[in-house]
Order: structure tokens, then sequence, then C-alpha cells
């Protein structure tokens, strides 16, 4: 379950399916994986409710670390961004962090 948004375009897309952060191809399938995160209480759950390609979960290290993302698409740096704690998602963000 998401428990709330790090940023607006996440919570536009949430909400409303579309935001101008995000380049429209990339709504589908980010309104898709948000969908999962709202309906699943685990990281293995988030994974295997995906649909291809992957949603290439990976942990974020650094400055980032305790942090999450997944792919949006796989050949743009757009990601949605979360933690993660308690079977909830929280401060899901959408971002290009590359």
């Amino acid at each position: 379950m998401i428990r709330d948004f790090g940023n607006k375009a996440a919570a536009e897309l949430f909400h409303h399916g579309c935001t101008r952060q995000l380049p429209r191809p990339f709504w589908k399938r980010a309104v898709h994986l948000l969908e999962v995160m709202e309906a699943v209480d685990s990281l293995d759950d988030l994974v295997s409710g995906g649909f291809p390609p992957s949603v290439r979960l990976h942990p974020l290290r650094g400055a980032r670390k305790g942090e999450w993302a997944i792919d949006i698409h796989k050949t743009s740096g757009w990601r949605i961004t979360f933690r993660f704690g308690q079977k909830e998602f929280f401060d899901v963000k959408i971002e290009d962090y590359h």
C-alpha cells in the first residue's frame, strides 16, 4: 500500500493518470506500477506483480541509501523511487535522477 507521495508528479499520476512532469509515453507503465504498489504489501509481490519488462527493483546507494527504485522505462532515466517499511511504500516519487 502507498502511504504517501514525495512529489507532485507521483501524486498526480496516481490520482489522475497524467502529469506534466513525466513524458506521456511513460504514463501507462508508471500508472500500472503505482497500482501494483498500492495492491501489494511486500517487495517480492511488487516484483511478481509488474509486467514485462521486469520492474528492475534495485536499492539506491550513497546519500540515497535506504531508498529503492524501479524502472519506468529501461532505456530512460525515469524511475519510481520510494522507501519501504511495515508493508507500506512511502515518499513515493517519479523522477529522472541520472
